[in-house]
């Protein structure tokens, strides 16, 4: 009778679980970077801080996370926002830019000229591999945001190495994981891009911690058996892009 108690208690277990992640692919992720004009960033960021943020969180878009690079010369806010899924967010948006709170503080935020020269999207799916995507704040750290673009046919390769060995690896280096996506089907860079973000205790301690990562022997290996598997590098030539990031001060992830 207990074994069979057992055996019922995990079998629930196990349904819950496949239910959670069922929820957990149906959330979606939206990485958005404005571009301010000369001069207007300190604008932007007080909008967001005092009205924006507001009135996304009056319209169910959650945000997780506010940041600019720490060598910005382009004058840039990046933020990542989630939903609970792709319907969700279409309704959201809708809703915000039908708000006539927003319509007034957008009037007036502009009434010096615009604020906002342009703005990149991309809707992301969180890979299986990725932590749980948690918007707090953990301390003196920096972030970095990273794009793969992957070679021909292999980002399921790539995903495959990050979930395999990365990932295990940037832990014992000291890289902290924060969140792992690929673009949505029909969003840029859709089927061949990974995006992720790590944190740092500094700028410097990430140098450090990648030069450790490269030099592992583990790596080495591992990176070597992806290559010969997929016939060669995994991504295009100069296809890994890094940007270090501060967080704003109204930034929910910190």
């Amino acid at each position: 009778m207990v074994a069979k108690r057992i055996l019922a208690a995990t079998a629930v277990l196990a349904l819950a679980g496949s239910a959670v992640a069922a929820e957990q692919e149906k959330i979606v992720f939206e990485l958005r970077t404005y571009y301010a004009p000369p001069g207007r960033l300190d604008d932007l960021h007080a909008r967001f801080r005092d009205h924006t943020i507001k009135l996304f969180e009056k319209h169910g878009l959650t945000s997780i996370g506010y940041w600019t690079p720490i060598d910005n010369p382009e004058n840039k806010l990046v933020y990542l926002l989630a939903f609970p899924s792709e319907e969700a967010r279409q309704q959201a948006w809708k809703a915000f830019f039908a708000d006539a709170d927003w319509k007034r503080v957008r009037e007036r935020s502009e009434a010096a000229g615009k604020i906002v020269d342009k703005i990149e999207s991309v809707v992301l799916s969180l890979t299986d591999y990725s932590p749980p995507v948690k918007p707090a704040a953990g301390g003196k750290r920096v972030f970095e945001l990273r794009t793969y673009t992957a070679s021909p046919g292999n980002l399921a390769n790539l995903n495959a190495r990050f979930r395999d060995h990365t990932v295990k690896l940037f832990a014992k280096h000291g890289i902290t994981c924060f969140g792992y996506w690929c673009p949505r089907e029909g969003q840029p860079g859709a089927g061949e891009t990974l995006v992720y973000l790590v944190t740092h205790p500094s700028v410097e301690a990430a140098k450090a911690a990648f030069d450790a990562f490269r030099a592992d022997p583990d790596w080495i290996v591992a990176r070597k058996a992806s290559e010969d598997k997929a016939g060669g590098p995994l991504t295009v030539t100069d296809g890994v892009k890094s940007v270090f990031m501060a967080a704003t001060d109204y930034s929910p992830a910190r």
